[in-house]
């Protein structure tokens, strides 16, 4: 081949490449997540954990907020983080799981069903009375779906972009049988996860969020935070995340919760 027709045809490959990536920077941001929302009634502690191929999944997945009006919230999928907001404001209201989560999805005006619709959100709540209620749309990224555990256990878990419905089941099983403080019972269900395939793109963030449905039951002065953890940016943010949950600080109590 002649050679001005090679640095042709390298020069084209090299453009058709940059046209690609910038017109990957334009688009929405894939964000496969898995995640489980729990409640446990002997501590009265609500929390939630998930881990993501995404930088930072803390930013916007979890919202919580204690008291006898509060609950926990995951939003992901095709991700509107007022959602978390919203959800909070209705629970405060008195709203159901159920309730709140049917309101905010049918508020949602869809502002952008071309690329990034209300369709393929995922949106789970769990109130401080241990209602539970979760929405997978038609149009999240496969495989997605949630399942949410048997009684006398109160969680949920769910996820897009994943391997298959084995995540799901397996965080499911894997809380249930697993005994001892939420949060570590939380970590415990993202391992489960991730053995059975996780995110299909890998791994990347996770993070952790522990309130009650007491008020100022954080460790210190007017706290309502329990317990909040961060892993933004690491090649096993889960392994790293069990390594702050067994942290002699982690396991420290409020006495008065």
């Amino acid at each position: 081949m002649p050679r001005f027709l090679v640095a042709f045809l390298v020069i084209a490959a090299v453009a058709v490449e940059a046209q690609q990536q910038r017109t990957r920077d334009t688009l929405p941001w894939p964000t496969g997540t898995f995640s489980i929302l729990a409640y446990d009634s002997a501590s009265g502690e609500i929390g939630g954990a998930v881990q993501s191929r995404v930088f930072a999944v803390s930013n916007g997945v979890l919202w919580a907020e204690a008291g006898p009006a509060g609950g926990i919230v995951a939003r992901q999928a095709i991700v509107d983080v007022s959602y978390g907001p919203q959800a909070l404001a209705l629970l405060r209201r008195g709203l159901s799981a159920e309730q709140v989560v049917k309101q905010v999805l049918a508020d949602d005006p869809d502002p952008r069903p071309q690329d990034w619709t209300k369709e393929g959100r995922q949106f789970a709540v769990i109130d401080a009375k241990g209602n539970v209620f979760a929405h997978t749309g038609a149009k999240a990224t496969e495989w997605a779906g949630h399942k949410s555990c048997a009684a006398p256990n109160v969680c949920t878990a769910q996820g897009n972009i994943l391997a298959g419905p084995a995540v799901v089941d397996s965080m499911i099983s894997a809380f249930e049988r697993t005994t001892g403080r939420l949060h570590l019972r939380l970590v415990a269900a993202l391992e489960a996860g991730q053995r059975a395939g996780g995110d299909k793109r890998g791994q990347q963030s996770a993070a952790l969020l522990v309130v009650n449905v007491k008020k100022g039951c954080g460790i210190w002065l007017n706290n309502d935070v329990i317990l909040r953890l961060q892993v933004d940016d690491s090649p096993e943010p889960i392994k790293e995340l069990r390594r702050l949950a067994e942290h002699p600080s982690a396991q420290r109590r409020n006495r008065a919760c």
